[in-house]
């Protein structure tokens, strides 16, 4: 599956309890086609006392919302957007949404 999103951008969250909520991609994990949103699906985490957490208890982490579930922020129109890719004359690939906007380069040319 083609991902469209990586790690640093900002997506929109589209289905599920955060719906219309947006953040920065922290992680990607490809292989189970699902993303780390910044500060959203939150659960809270069991951890025993330890030298980084010397209390232990509990602790919030941010758990994995599946790729489809997410769309790439338009800079233009701050919403999400689906993407499609093109490729110059000079071998770059580009990331655009579907007004045409650029989102990021996928390629540099050689």
């Amino acid at each position: 599956m083609a991902l469209h999103v990586k790690k640093g951008d900002i997506v929109e969250i589209i289905a599920g309890d955060h719906k219309g909520a947006s953040g920065r991609v922290l992680r990607v994990i490809s292989d189970k086609n699902c993303v780390v949103v910044q500060g959203h699906n939150l659960a809270k985490k069991h951890v025993r006392p330890s030298r980084r957490n010397p209390q232990g208890g509990r602790i919030n982490v941010e758990r994995p919302i599946h790729i489809s579930n997410v769309l790439p922020v338009n800079p233009k129109s701050s919403h999400g957007s689906r993407v499609h890719y093109q490729l110059s004359a000079d071998g770059s690939k580009k990331r655009l949404a579907v007004d045409g906007t650029e989102i990021g380069i996928v390629r540099k040319a050689k």
